[in-house]
């Protein structure tokens, strides 16, 4: 089949106006979020519900076409942008974007692949619930999308990856076929999970269309504070304390560098101090039941014990919800004060929680004597281990020379991530970033496996090629 059929067939799945093929309108769709990636295509098709996806895979199949599921294209790896080919299909799912079923008797919500994270958690509220997968792309990443990297955000430590929160999926596979796996069942012990092969697979094993995504209490209650730390180990340390005291009421606990905070304060309009300076920071946050005045009261005493002891320096406890959303802002907005100043070498990396600062006294020291002069951006879930590890020079003319220098940073940073047991993907899923990196360190057994479920469910090849494997 040539193209001019396959966009002919195409067309009359979906309509005219949702196959684009002009240059103009393709374009936001071929270049990701950071602006590292640059890709082509034959067009962009925006399917409107799971038939039409399941008719658009059968048409690029049977044409031996390759096949980009796209959701809110807020990837940090590439993994949603075609090669510079422009032979695949693009399929946005931006138009599926139904709540199908609120369900608060079984705590679960129903919802189509396109739905902005964002949204999400709106149509939970509304019923009285928490969807709690939160992170800072929520207003544009879609649902579809943190299935596909397993995301995981500022929430994990009490609530779990995006993948403990699915109960269900709709997948079409790449025959076209659609798995209708849309089960709101906590306990469903009939053989292999299957929904698991395609949450953090990046779509290239099927197109995850639809999910069911568990919900839990709003809570009555929530404390917020930045506190000011000497180091990622005494980070390490307070998390200890924290979670002995508080328990499940602790939902996150991140960490900030100085140089991190600088970035947001310099970059991003109205952002202030929240106190004195200090190398780190540690943004902590409870929530429960109960009445928000005792949580705070609890969360104060056992501040004043660290400052006392000697654990933290100095903290801020929010007054008010506008005051811990300030807070917030000066951790969310991170990555985007990054992206003003211009490219970085960017990791994703976990180790287990007591060897966090093990990790970044060895990674700044070796980074430091390797390129003089770098700038070292940490920030991230320090009560899941997950940190970002980003690398740049301050001035331009200096940052291009040493982005050309990737692969040597990469293989200082992961070489001493795989020393102490981690993992050099923790929530950004591979791409095209990493796909070359992971042959370093999973063992050949391992991606042998991975390419046979890979040739199990796509012997044609067709599903994201060039993503992962």
């Amino acid at each position: 089949m040539n193209q001019v059929n396959l966009i002919e067939q195409l067309v009359a799945i979906v309509g005219v106006d949702n196959v684009l093929t002009a240059d103009s309108d393709m374009a936001p769709h071929l270049v990701d979020w950071r602006g590292r990636y640059h890709g082509a295509a034959r067009c962009v098709v925006r399917p409107a519900n799971t038939e039409e996806v399941s008719s658009v895979v059968r048409a690029c199949g049977q044409a031996g076409v390759a096949m980009v599921p796209q959701g809110g294209n807020t990837s940090h790896c590439g993994a949603s942008i075609p090669d510079d080919s422009g032979e695949a299909v693009l399929i946005s799912l931006s138009r599926m974007n139904r709540i199908r079923v609120v369900d608060p008797a079984n705590n679960s919500i129903t919802v189509d692949a396109g739905c902005v994270l964002q949204t999400v958690q709106d149509a939970a509220f509304e019923a009285g619930r928490l969807f709690p997968l939160s992170l800072a792309a929520e207003g544009s990443c879609q649902i579809g999308g943190n299935l596909s990297t397993n995301a995981g955000g500022v929430q994990v430590l009490r609530y779990g990856n995006t993948r403990e929160l699915t109960l269900g999926l709709e997948v079409v596979l790449p025959g076209g076929e659609v798995w209708n796996g849309l089960r709101g069942l906590r306990k469903d012990n009939t053989g292999y999970d299957l929904k698991q092969l395609f949450i953090g697979a990046e779509g290239t094993l099927g197109i995850i269309t639809a999910a069911v995504l568990k919900l839990f209490p709003l809570p009555q209650a929530t404390a917020t504070a930045w506190l000011a730390i000497a180091s990622p180990q005494a980070a390490v340390v307070l998390l200890s304390q924290l979670q002995s005291t508080f328990g499940a009421t602790l939902t996150a606990c991140e960490l900030v560098s100085d140089i991190s905070l600088g970035l947001v304060l310099k970059n991003i309009p109205g952002a202030l101090p929240p106190l004195s300076a200090s190398p780190w920071y540690l943004l902590v946050e409870l929530s429960g039941a109960g009445e928000e005045g005792a949580l705070q009261r609890t969360l104060e005493s056992f501040l004043e014990q660290t400052l006392e002891n000697g654990a933290i320096s100095d903290a801020v406890l929010a007054q008010s919800g506008e005051q811990a959303k300030r807070l917030w802002a000066l951790r969310e907005n991170i990555s985007e004060a990054q992206k003003i100043e211009g490219f970085s070498i960017k990791h994703d990396i976990s180790v287990p929680i007591a060897r966090i600062g093990e990790f970044v006294e060895c990674a700044d020291a070796a980074l430091r004597q390797a390129f003089p002069g770098i700038r070292i951006v940490t920030f991230g879930h320090v009560g899941d281990g997950n940190l970002h590890y980003n690398q740049s020079k301050p001035e331009a003319g200096e940052n291009d020379a040493f982005i050309a220098s990737q692969p040597q940073v990469n293989e200082i940073v992961h070489d001493i991530v795989h020393q102490l047991g981690g993992s050099i993907s923790a929530e950004h899923g591979i791409g095209q970033l990493k796909r070359e990196e992971i042959l370093r360190y999973k063992s050949p057994l391992e991606m042998e496996m991975m390419r046979t479920v890979k040739r199990a469910f796509d012997p044609q090849g067709l599903m994201n090629p060039g993503k992962v494997l």
